[in-house]
């Protein structure tokens, strides 16, 4: 591509006629489909299964026979997908290969590291969930109720490991576990120099006191550890990013295991004014689109900022390695929306329902009341995504595709067990009694109301 060679990325004029349905055409691109995947992934499908599956098939008979099979299953597809062969001692990396990854690491990429951890750990204990007890006393009756919070005892971290090595994943999800209380950690990440034999990634783990790391990436190591395998024990939970086949993965398990959502492509929507330097927001959206694929929409309503993004948006580009993939993403994923007014904008925002949205305007606050769906959202011209995905403490694994109407980042509070506990005294059930009785009654449900009859008899 040659030097400052515009981006072919779509505009829309809320004013227009036909910008619902170019809307609608963006959101639906931005939706949970399950169908993002390139021409080599499907040809890729075919030279290895002998037929077209879809990759809903694919991940639905890589589980069933990692199901079937253990951990036979799992090495049979790394050697298939990944193209490398493991026996089984090296399934597990190794104490030994932690402790000699973490001695080798860079001791100023240490301290970063857990410069980070303290502050993921700050934040999320300081949002911990904790137990509530609330006591009710009548008629020398008393009814205790409680709420009590339990970490979850074994988890599983899947960290990606294709296209370039994710320790920040590590963090953001090990660390948030390790807050809750959770004691058990187990991490896949594919077995390339990018994953599982990565010295950083190792170095990290090492760090964080996370001792079981094995060699599986894809939707074989979410089903290991779904269903349980020779030497990788069933988890309780599953978090983490991954490529489509991952995800589909999490969905299918779903149910034998929790897993924190079904994550898609990456997103932004930087929500921006006259006050913005597009030098800013063209860094934002690349931020996101270098992912590839990965979407990345403005919305303003100062007409002159979009010549300026586009401008940007080129000139960035031919200076910065992934350029060529940011570009690809920016084309196909990526838009840049013009409204009429603020209160359009956040209207617009809303519908979209981003994984991230930075609000790049002159009172942030003031924009921030008038938007609700977000995963998270960054305020002011100097809080770029990439703080977010690295230092600031919450965590980075976000509901993408929309889902952000109803699904939260993942923190610390998703590794705990909630309990109520209910305790009464004699006296607080014959105060309640003819409440169940009447509600029974309602429901013909005569046991029920003989539950309480029987204890009240003499």
């Amino acid at each position: 591509m040659s030097a400052e060679t515009p981006v072919q990325i779509p505009v829309i004029r809320l004013s227009d006629p036909e910008a619902e349905t170019l809307f609608e055409e963006l959101r639906q691109k931005l939706s949970p489909q399950g169908n993002v995947v390139s021409a080599a992934g499907r040809q890729r499908t075919i030279e290895l299964f002998g037929e077209p599956l879809t990759p809903q098939q694919v991940v639905e008979r890589i589980c069933a026979d990692v199901r079937e099979q253990g951990l036979e299953a799992v090495l049979n597809y790394t050697a298939r997908l990944d193209r490398k062969e493991i026996s089984p001692d090296e399934f597990r990396v190794s104490a030994d290969e932690l402790e000699q990854a973490h001695q080798a690491a860079d001791p100023t990429y240490l301290k970063t590291v857990r410069r980070v951890r303290d502050n993921i750990r700050e934040f999320q204990s300081a949002i911990l969930s904790r137990d509530v007890q609330l006591v009710r006393e009548f008629d020398k009756g008393r009814v205790e109720l409680r709420q009590r919070y339990l970490p979850m005892k074994r988890v599983g971290i899947c960290v990606p490991g294709g296209a370039a090595a994710y320790p920040s994943t590590l963090l953001m999800t090990a660390v948030p576990a390790q807050t809750a209380g959770v004691e058990e950690i187990a991490v896949v990440a594919p077995p390339t120099d990018f994953g599982s034999y990565n010295t950083d990634l190792l170095a990290a783990c090492h760090e964080l006191g996370v001792k079981e790391v094995y060699r599986a990436g894809g939707a074989q190591a979410v089903a290991a550890m779904a269903y349980g395998v020779d030497r990788l024990k069933q988890v309780d939970k599953i978090v983490g990013p991954g490529n489509l086949f991952v995800a589909l993965a999490k969905r299918l398990v779903f149910g034998e295991v929790d897993i924190d959502s079904i994550a898609g492509p990456s997103e932004v929507i930087v929500l921006a004014d006259e006050t913005a330097d597009p030098r800013f927001v063209a860094s934002d959206l690349i931020s996101q689109a270098e992912h590839s694929p990965g979407s990345a929409v403005l919305i303003t309503w100062h007409q002159p900022l979009i010549e300026q993004v586009q401008q940007e948006l080129a000139r960035q580009l031919a200076t910065l390695s992934r350029g060529d993939l940011a570009r690809q993403s920016l084309e196909d994923y990526s838009a840049l929306i013009l409204a009429d007014s603020a209160e359009q904008a956040a209207v617009t925002t809303d519908r979209l329902a981003t994984e991230h949205l930075h609000i790049s305007t002159a009172d942030p606050e003031q924009m921030l009341a008038q938007v609700q769906n977000a995963g998270a959202i960054f305020l002011g011209h100097y809080t770029p995504v990439a703080l977010g995905d690295y230092v600031a403490g919450p965590s980075h694994v976000l509901p993408t595709g929309g889902t952000a109407r109803f699904a939260n980042g993942l923190c610390a509070n998703d590794f705990l067990k909630r309990s109520s506990i209910i305790s009464y005294d004699q006296a607080a059930l014959q105060h309640d009694a003819d409440d169940v009785r009447l509600l029974a009654d309602k429901e013909s449900l005569t046991a029920h109301r003989n539950s309480v009859d029987i204890r009240l008899q003499d």
